[in-house]
């Protein structure tokens, strides 16, 4: 959004445009902060050694970046009272939005892939040790198709205590 306010303010909008720019990039700095927080959180319970890691460490470096880069935009910008950027504050702000745009794909692309269990069980990777090939046997031929035995039925669910009946009374 800042940048739209930004281009807004420099296509010769009102200077509160600028100042709405301004704010929105201090807002973005404490999610991302706080999103920063979470990721190092993520990365701790990830084994050392695993693609994963890894991958994650780089998509952390390129959050940290877009961050760093926001926050020296955001000092720019104080120096002038109105906040307004000029025109190559704002390129430096398309740079970084296309950084930001970037690392966000990129962890899509990541969540996409894998899903959170599989980063959780993430095993570290193992150099292919060297050593005789097995030689390859006889093909086995294929059989007749097998057909689809019955559907499984679901299982009951499990009652937390077990129901008991009421004693009849005698008079």
């Amino acid at each position: 959004m800042a940048v739209l306010f930004d281009l807004g303010n420099l296509l010769g909008g009102p200077a509160i445009l600028g100042e709405l720019a301004y704010w929105n990039i201090v807002a973005g700095l404490v999610g991302g902060v706080l999103a920063g927080i979470a990721t190092a959180i993520d990365l701790m319970f990830l084994r050392n050694g695993t693609r994963e890691k890894q991958t994650g460490v780089l998509l952390a470096l390129v959050n940290m970046g877009v961050l760093i880069l926001f926050a020296v935009i955001l000092m720019l910008r104080m120096r002038n009272i109105d906040r307004v950027a000029g025109g190559g504050v704002f390129a430096v702000e398309l740079l970084t939005l296309a950084a930001a745009v970037f690392g966000a794909w990129y962890g899509g692309e990541l969540v996409n892939r894998r899903s959170a269990a599989t980063l959780a069980r993430a095993e570290p990777r193992r150099r292919a040790e060297p050593g005789p090939r097995a030689e390859p046997g006889p093909r086995a031929e294929p059989g007749p198709r097998a057909e689809p035995g019955p559907r499984a039925q679901p299982r009951p669910r499990a009652q937390s205590r077990p129901r008991v009946e009421p004693r009849p009374r005698s008079n």
